[in-house]
């Protein structure tokens, strides 16, 4: 009866909003289909018209993948249940402070633009001769920033990984002796609940077994992917890129081991449901890692409220006159720098490459060692560089311990933000209406 009375409530609402059209608009109903609520999520609705929106949106990615498209009740239900589960964390978001502000959407859009060499007009202008609303596209932007930032806090930044984790990775790994053995797959998933009926089994086995013989056949995996899988990435084509032995589930590793680039797995069982893995390549056997390392320190001069940028060029242009007439390079970092190395005389240690952003490594690398350089501007504000020392260093093992953390922590987070957002898809009141006809 709540259920009953809300779900009026809403229809009552779209229509007094111009949603659902009323008795004063049947003339308009020849020419305009009325809208309609295809699935309620706690306290908000999915509509027809979303649904369709989103709907055309997969449909030209996936034409310009090349290929056919899947039956459009398969697509229907694969796009509700990804509108359902971003209504959900976005629900969450807004209840627990997680929000994006103009400022900041606006410079996602222009990077996007930069990265697609076009200008704000320009983008703006290609997106419409697509058929995207520039003002829906910023939304979309916006949730999808809101929805990784709310993953961040509630699942990434939880997952910790141990040195005992680490050093029994890399035991495995040796153990098995394809410590550098990666496969690129794709993958296909047919969820099964906790405790279905052998008859509803059965029934998931089958549309396995289906897809599978559809893949033997020939068909294009995206394809199939996009018409059966549950998987998240399933309308991306269920691509899960370059995976070592170790970043995925035991039962894949011994399915992929014996296969070849192209290959098909047989129909794989766990407890999540039934699995199709498709190898695409693999690869094995690098060199050591041998590095050039630079050993340097710097003086840094941070911008705020109080430091415009031209104060702070000042400063460093005085910094720098006071280097080149003899200055003691420790005794001014100590003095003027505003880092935490500051206190041991702006002594950053031995830098590896990409341990720096851009802008640093780019001057560092342009120095001899001795040379103390201009100026250099970054996003932490000005910095004078000298470069102390420069060698080669073998940092196999160092890499590996870090690869090793990279792959455990992406694994962990994985797993949890799937648990998680089950767990919170339980807690939600969700009702389905994309079969009901009014």
């Amino acid at each position: 009866m709540k259920s009953s009375l809300f779900r009026f409530i809403i229809l009552l609402c779209l229509a007094s909003s111009g949603l659902i059209a009323g008795p004063a608009q049947a003339e308009d109903d020849e020419i305009r289909k009325i809208d309609r609520i295809v699935a309620v999520v706690d306290q908000v609705v999915i509509t027809e018209n979303e649904l369709i929106d989103r709907i055309q949106t997969v449909r030209s990615q996936l034409e310009k993948q090349g290929g056919n498209m899947p039956p459009t009740d398969v697509l229907q239900k694969q796009i509700l249940e990804r509108l359902i589960n971003d209504r959900l964390l976005l629900q969450y978001a807004a209840q627990t402070g997680v929000r994006v502000d103009d400022t900041q959407l606006d410079k996602t859009v222009e990077r996007i633009a930069e990265q697609n060499k076009l200008s704000i007009p320009e983008f703006r202008a290609a997106l419409e001769q697509e058929g995207i609303s520039y003002r829906k596209f910023r939304e979309d932007i916006r949730n999808e920033i809101i929805i990784a930032r709310l993953r961040e806090r509630e699942v990434d930044n939880r997952v910790n990984v141990t040195e005992a984790e680490i050093d029994n990775y890399l035991t495995t790994q040796s153990a098995r002796g394809d410590i550098q053995d990666e496969f690129e797959i794709s993958h296909i998933l047919i969820r099964t609940p906790e405790e279905g009926a052998p008859e509803e089994l059965q029934k998931l086995r089958e549309k396995a077994e289906q897809a599978l013989k559809q893949l033997q056949d020939g068909a294009n995996f995206a394809e199939v992917s996009a018409s059966h899988s549950d998987a998240p990435n399933a309308l991306e084509g269920g691509n899960l890129g370059w995976k070592t032995s170790t970043q995925i589930p035991e039962l894949f590793n011994e399915a992929l081991k014996p296969m070849q680039p192209g290959d098909l797995s047989p129909i794989l069982r766990s407890p999540n449901g039934f699995h199709i893995l498709k190898m695409t390549d693999r690869r094995g056997g690098t060199s050591p890692l041998v590095v050039e390392q630079t050993k340097l320190r710097h003086i840094l001069v941070k911008l705020n409220e109080i430091v415009s940028e031209s104060d702070a060029q000042q400063r460093m242009i005085m910094i720098k006159e006071r280097l080149d007439n003899g200055g003691d390079f420790a005794e001014l970092a100590r003095q003027y720098s505003e880092d935490a190395s500051a206190n041991s005389g702006g002594d950053l240690g031995w830098v590896n490459p990409g341990d720096t952003v851009p802008q640093f490594e780019q001057a560092m690398n342009l120095l001899a060692p001795g040379e103390i350089s201009e100026p250099v501007r970054t996003p932490f504000g000005y910095h004078i560089i000298q470069v102390q020392e420069r060698r080669k260093q073998d940092m196999t093992q160092e890499a590996a311990r870090f690869k090793a953390r990279q792959e455990i922590r992406s694994r962990k987070a994985e797993e949890a933000y799937a648990d998680w957002v089950r767990e919170l898809r339980d807690r939600a009141y969700v009702e389905l209406h994309l079969e009901d006809k009014y």
